[in-house]
């Protein structure tokens, strides 16, 4: 990284775009990432210490287990989606604008 490329992006973190797009992202992905790790740690703790909750059938062979086990790539798929359209609505266009002006400082 050149000298100007590296005051550029110095400048750049320094801006409140910087600070919203940081504090936007993390606003997410931190309380999402918590709830996603108590659902899955629930669902491990589940399986070995209520065994016979995990191991009560629903519906034929289907049991509580294997509809959490499900819902555990359901609930991954729906964090992606939901992210995927949070983040083009709030976080990309601050990114792209950052990106843009860096590159045109680093142009000149």
């Amino acid at each position: 990284m050149t000298p100007e490329a590296h005051a550029e992006y110095q400048r750049i973190h320094a801006t409140g775009d910087f600070a919203e797009l940081k504090r936007s992202y993390l606003g997410f992905v931190v309380p999402l990432t918590i709830a996603f790790m108590v659902w899955y740690l629930l669902y491990v703790l589940a399986s070995n210490w209520a065994t016979d909750f995990m191991a009560h059938k629903l519906v034929g062979n289907i049991n509580v287990a294997l509809v959490f086990g499900i819902l555990q790539f359901v609930t991954t798929f729906a964090i992606a989606y939901w992210y995927a359209k949070y983040s083009s609505r709030r976080t990309d266009p601050i990114a792209d604008s950052l990106r843009d002006q860096y590159e045109q400082e680093i142009e000149r």
